[in-house]
């Protein structure tokens, strides 16, 4: 396995949000969290690269054996150089220009020369058809053009996995297709990832594995075909069944 948690539990204010859970990806492969607001998906994806602290736990990741309650620096540390988070909310950094948000992180997180990563930023732009915007603050860019640009921030890392989440949700339907269009290519070149979404058809089509969360537990997971024709928990099929209606 890539990654595996073990009894993750985490409490905001006496609440508990996460409730024991347990976890494994394997490299290449795609697995997409769904379930209700507040059953702790999120919650989940912020542990895993220390943007919160778990009261209790441990991962390995890649072989590194990590207390996810008492990590020291050097595990933070290694373990966001070789994962990457793209956020609901874009998070770049506003007085940078898109290209300058993509080479970011090579210099500073990877020590590369300026000018190596300008070139591979300036690439990576090129590829995504926004060699245009290289130039241009998030404040000048459209909702779809910055979640673009943070999917080419975290993929230019060349990260071992890459946590999504609800990366289309902030976003006009209209600029949906494009995000997800870029998520596509990266499923394609076998990127292991992590994905919360409410895109079900998009799940449907790239997931190896759905996770259903509820109440800060893994309520069912299953192969795509299985749980969304034939789910065998009542609380999948009622939250699938409102999904539906409401879509």
């Amino acid at each position: 396995m890539l990654l595996t948690v073990k009894d993750l539990h985490k409490s905001f204010n006496d609440r508990e949000i996460l409730k024991g859970i347990d976890f494994h990806i394997q490299k290449g492969e795609i697995v997409v969290m769904i379930g209700p607001s507040g059953s702790g998906k999120t919650t989940f994806l912020r542990n895993l690269n220390f943007l919160e602290h778990a009261d209790q736990g441990s991962m390995d990741f890649s072989g590194h054996q990590i207390d996810l309650a008492k990590p020291d620096k050097k595990d933070v540390q290694w373990v966001r150089r070789h994962s990457a988070m793209v956020f609901q909310n874009y998070n770049l950094f506003k007085n940078k220009t898109a290209l300058q948000n993509i080479a970011e992180g090579l210099i500073y997180a990877q020590g590369m020369a300026k000018d190596k990563a300008n070139a591979i930023a300036t690439k990576e732009l090129a590829s995504l058809g926004l060699s245009k915007q290289a130039q241009l603050y998030p404040s000048q860019l459209s909702g779809g053009q910055q979640q673009r640009i943070g999917i080419a921030r975290a993929t230019v890392l060349n990260p071992e996995i890459i946590l999504f989440d609800e990366p289309t949700s902030a976003l006009d339907p209209e600029l949906v297709g494009s995000v997800l269009g870029d998520m596509r290519k990266l499923a394609e070149a076998g990127q292991t990832m992590i994905i919360v979404t409410h895109q079900l058809g998009f799940a449907r089509q790239v997931a190896d594995r759905i996770v259903f969360f509820d109440e800060g537990k893994i309520v069912e997971e299953g192969a795509p075909q299985d749980l969304f024709d034939h789910p065998q928990n009542k609380r999948t099929a009622q939250f699938l069944t409102a999904l539906s209606n409401a879509n």
